[in-house]
């Protein structure tokens, strides 16, 4: 394994620790506006925008969209159905979980693929790969849930937004203490 710069450690430790954050911010604001539609709907959109921006920082930050080809498509996908999430909550809470399962496989599968990829150079991307699997698995769910009866809600979407905090954190952490050791040996 190839260990990556300790300024570029950091960056990927400390990108974590905001996808963390962001998430857990997210889960908070959506418990709060279950039940209030418009609130609901406005976060329901800036999910996967932030998801877009948050790959294209990250891309950027470690060499480019051009050498980060699965983040470059994860922006593109968020990008699009960020704009697919907006006609959606104008139709109604189905089509919002649907897209958002679709989506979720999507999405899901370009981030394994980016943690196997990262797993050369930063190692300590278990989490992150088991994060997009799970992420790919909850999405097919979620387009399940949203051809039953019952209609869907916010709260439909918070748990997967949950895991994902859950597995940035631990994926932060688990740099964090690598970064430790490695500074507490040399």
């Amino acid at each position: 394994m190839q260990v990556q710069s300790s300024a570029q450690s950091s960056w990927l430790r400390s990108y974590y620790y905001a996808r963390a954050a962001f998430s857990v911010v997210w889960v908070g604001a959506a418990i709060l506006a279950a039940g209030q539609p418009a609130i609901a709907a406005l976060l329901l959109v800036i999910y996967p925008a932030w998801d877009a921006l948050a790959n294209l920082i990250d891309a950027r930050a470690n060499g480019g969209l051009a050498a980060n080809r699965s983040q470059s498509l994860n922006v593109a996908t968020s990008t699009i159905m960020t704009i697919v999430v907006i006609v959606a909550v104008m139709k109604d809470s189905y089509a919002v979980l649907a897209v958002f399962g679709v989506w979720a496989i999507l999405s899901g599968l370009l981030q394994l693929y980016t943690g196997v990829r990262r797993w050369r150079s930063y190692g300590a991307q278990w989490a992150m790969i088991l994060s997009g699997a799970q992420s790919a698995l909850a999405g097919g769910f979620m387009i399940g849930k949203s051809l039953g009866a019952m209609p869907p809600s916010i709260l439909d979407i918070a748990p997967y937004a949950a895991f994902g905090a859950f597995y940035f954190l631990v994926s932060a952490i688990w740099l964090t203490i690598s970064a430790y050791r490695q500074k507490a040996s040399a």
